[in-house]
C-alpha cells in the first residue's frame, strides 16, 4: 500500500512540474484526483462484494461441514451396528460346579472366563470347542468320568473267575460231566 501511495505522490509532482500554466495544472490535478477517487470507489465496491462472497462461501462451507459431520455420525453408527465387536451377547450358561442356570452378558469372543453368581466359581469359556467333544462328559467336573466308567472293572470279579453274571458260583466239573452224559445219549 505504501508503494501505491508513493507512486500517487510521484505522479502529482510530475504533473505540477511539467504543466506550466497554473490553471491547467490545477485542472489536471483536480481531474486526476477525481479519477483516482472513482478508481478507489470501484476498488472499495469490488472489495465489499468479494468480502460478501467470501462470507457466503464460508457460511456454505460451515453448512456443508455440519452436514458432513451428521452424515459421518450416521455412518459411524451404522459401522458400529455392523462391525462392532464389543457388542454384548447374552448366553445361558449352566454352571458345571453347582448346576445353576444363569444368563451372562459376554462382550466379545475374547472373554474366556465368567463367574457363577451362585457358587462364585470361575467357568472357563471355550469358543472353539466342538459340541460332540464333550457329549459324554461328567456334568459335575467336565471330565470324561462317565465315558471311562464303562471301561472300569470290579477287581473282585477278576479274582473269582468261577462266578456267572448273577454272582453265582460255577462248578466247571459238574458242567463237563453233564455235557458228557448228554453227548453219550445222542
Amino acid at each position: 500500500m505504501s508503494d501505491l501511495k508513493s507512486r500517487y505522490q510521484q505522479i502529482l509532482k510530475e504533473l505540477e512540474n511539467n504543466i506550466q500554466d497554473e490553471n491547467e495544472r490545477n485542472f489536471v490535478i483536480t481531474k486526476f484526483q477525481e479519477l483516482s477517487v472513482i478508481f478507489m470507489d470501484i476498488i472499495d465496491r469490488l472489495t465489499y462484494v468479494t468480502d460478501l462472497r467470501v462470507k457466503e462461501v464460508e457460511e456454505k462451507q460451515k453448512e456443508v461441514e455440519n452436514k458432513l459431520d451428521s452424515i459421518q455420525k450416521a455412518v459411524d453408527g451404522i459401522e458400529n451396528d455392523i462391525y462392532e465387536d464389543d457388542e454384548s451377547y447374552e448366553f445361558e450358561i449352566t454352571c458345571p460346579y453347582c448346576n445353576h442356570d444363569f444368563v451372562a452378558d459376554i462382550n466379545s469372543d475374547t472373554n474366556t472366563e465368567v463367574e457363577c453368581p451362585e457358587c462364585h466359581n470361575v467357568i472357563e469359556l471355550d469358543w472353539n470347542a466342538d459340541e460332540d467333544e464333550y457329549e459324554n462328559d461328567c456334568p459335575h467336573c467336565n471330565h470324561d468320568c462317565i465315558k471311562n466308567q464303562a471301561l472300569t472293572y470290579d477287581a473282585e470279579e477278576d479274582t473269582n473267575p468261577n462266578k456267572n453274571d448273577k454272582g453265582e458260583s460255577i462248578d466247571y466239573d459238574e458242567d463237563i460231566d453233564e455235557n458228557d452224559e448228554e453227548d453219550e445219549d445222542m
